[in-house]
Formats: structure tokens, C-alpha cells, sequence
């Protein structure tokens, strides 16, 4: 068991580096943002991973909150108060992904006892008010890893005396394996995708065809992704999947559970150059895009209220 690392303790540029291992399941999480910055199995990544002496490149291994994806010129209403955010996305001129990814969360316990059966990892983090969101959050989040695989927990409580708006979502770049993106299958189980405009935010929905119907496993190759997916189907479990089956015939899942209901999936064609088409992004959300300003599938957290969300990885 480890606790809180130092105040002044030397950290890579990815913050302070937590391991945890079950079997030949190993996960690191870094102290800035609870982000994953590695998920693998036999050496075989699940995620695609980035250094630790790198800033997290594009959102990789995030949680978003609260809010995910965008939000129009970083401005909403909320209960007749107009509030701006900063834009942190200047192309589109949008707040991308909200505030805690940059966060340096504090560690609450890291519990690896000798490869344990069952090993986990847990921070929080009392966002900070600031005049765009001037709310009082506290976030939990825990990452447990087993024989079968990645389990992640989310619990946010308001300790305001006002409502909040909150969304969440995450975002693990599923990794191709040792062959290209080019080279594998994709499959996700949603029927509906969500229209754009030119900034990547909604104006409206459709059924999911062509090269955007991807219930069944189809190749990657060609298929420049950006999208969000609503109508989530589920298996027996009540679990939504996001596949990404490699050449080498291993498939990195990524699966949601009934306390989220979107998809954002990305093929990463237009982030930075040096990560373009290294990963597939499938991100598990309870809101999509804008929801800040429309109120779409927003949870509106009452003073001393609790919202819960997991998800969850493994390589098949």
C-alpha cells in the first residue's frame, strides 16, 4: 500500500506515476488528471500509451468533467446565470473536456500487494470554483484491475448549497497492437449517430449507415472518425462494447455500463500529426457535446447529490 506521494517530490512532466498490477494485467495512472497512461496485458497494449516525461497528447487516458467533448464558445445559462469559460480549444473556439484532466489529483490509496488478485487505485479531487464554474464538486475515482481486467469508478458529490451542472465521460485510445490501424476491425454497439457542424458540435441526429454503421466488425481502413453514437445497445450484463481488434488477432474492448448512455469515437486523423491513426478512441460518456447549453442528457447534481458511473477494459 502507498500513500500520498510528497508535496516536493520529483515528478515526470505526466505527474507522479501510480502501477498496479494483477497477473500479467498491468495499469499505470498518473496524479495529473487520474489519467491512464498505460493499460496492458502480457506486454500487449490495450491502450495506447504515451511517456511519462509527455503531456497526455490528445486527451489519452483522460477523465472529462465535468464536462465532456465541447461546448460552444464556452458559454451557458445555467438556472438564469449566463458564465464563461476559457476556451481551451481556439480552432473551434470551444472548452474542450472540461477541468479536471489537468488537475493534479490528490492519491487516496494505492493497494498492488504483490501482483494482488485484486489491485486498485484511488484519487480525488475538489475542483477548484473559478467564475466559469463556480461549483463545488468532489470527485472519486478508482481504478481496479483484475484478471479480467480494467474496472473504473466515478462518484461526484456536490458539497455546494447550490445546484451544479455535471456531465462526465473518458478517453482511452484503444491501441491497434503491434500492426497499424489500418490493419484492423472496429465494432461499437450503437445505432444512432449525432450530426455536426463544422465544429464539431451537434445539430441533430440520424441512423447509423455506411461508414458510420459499425454494429458489425468492419475495417478501419479508410474510415476517418469523429462521432458521436447515441441508442446504445447492450448484451445480457446490461454492457454497451467498443472493439478494436487488431492484426495480431487481439481485440482491446472497451465497455460501459447503464449509468452512461453515449459514445464518442475517434480514429484520430486530424490531432497532431505524430499521433494520427495510432489509436482509436472509444469514449464512454454520459452526455454529449454541448450539453451545458442544451441540457441534453445533463445531470443536474441538487446540493449533497451523488452521481456514479463505471466503465471498464480488457484485451480478448
Amino acid at each position: 500500500m502507498i500513500s500520498q506521494p510528497s508535496a516536493d517530490a520529483v515528478a515526470p512532466v505526466s505527474g507522479h506515476q501510480l502501477t498496479i498490477r494483477s497477473g500479467d494485467h498491468e495499469a499505470t495512472v498518473t496524479d495529473v488528471g487520474a489519467k491512464v497512461r498505460r493499460y496492458a496485458v502480457g506486454g500487449r497494449d490495450v491502450f495506447t500509451p504515451f511517456d511519462a516525461d509527455e503531456v497526455a497528447p490528445a486527451g489519452h487516458g483522460s477523465i472529462l468533467a465535468p464536462w465532456p467533448n465541447r461546448l460552444r464558445d464556452g458559454r451557458y445559462t445555467f438556472e438564469g446565470t449566463a458564465y464563461q469559460l476559457d476556451i481551451s480549444e481556439p480552432a473551434r473556439m470551444t472548452a474542450l473536456h472540461g477541468l479536471a484532466m489537468w488537475h493534479r489529483w490528490a492519491v487516496v490509496e494505492v493497494d498492488d500487494a504483490d501482483h494482488a488478485a485484486d489491485a486498485a487505485v484511488t484519487l480525488a479531487l475538489r475542483l477548484p470554483a473559478s467564475g466559469g464554474y463556480p461549483f463545488d464538486v468532489h470527485m472519486t475515482a478508482t481504478y481496479r484491475l483484475s484478471t479480467d481486467g480494467l474496472r473504473v469508478t466515478v462518484a461526484a458529490v456536490n458539497l455546494g448549497t447550490t445546484a451544479a451542472p455535471y456531465g462526465i465521460g473518458f478517453h482511452p485510445w484503444l491501441s491497434p497492437g503491434p500492426g497499424s490501424l489500418d490493419g484492423c476491425t472496429f465494432r461499437l454497439d450503437a445505432q444512432t449517430r449525432v450530426l455536426v457542424d463544422d465544429r464539431l458540435l451537434p445539430t441533430g441526429t440520424e441512423p447509423a449507415s455506411g461508414d458510420y454503421d459499425l454494429r458489425a466488425p468492419r475495417s478501419v481502413r479508410g474510415l476517418d472518425l469523429d462521432d458521436a453514437y447515441l441508442d446504445i445497445l447492450r448484451d445480457d450484463a446490461g454492457l454497451s462494447w467498443a472493439m478494436l481488434t487488431g492484426s495480431d488477432g487481439r481485440t482491446a474492448a472497451v465497455w460501459m455500463d447503464e449509468s452512461m448512455g453515449c459514445w464518442q469515437v475517434c480514429t484520430g486523423d486530424h490531432i497532431t500529426p505524430a499521433w494520427q491513426r495510432t489509436g482509436l478512441a472509444a469514449e464512454p460518456m454520459s452526455c454529449i457535446a454541448d450539453a451545458f447549453r442544451t441540457g441534453d442528457r445533463l445531470m443536474v447534481l441538487e446540493p449533497g447529490a451523488r452521481h456514479d458511473v463505471m466503465w471498464g477494459a480488457t484485451l480478448l
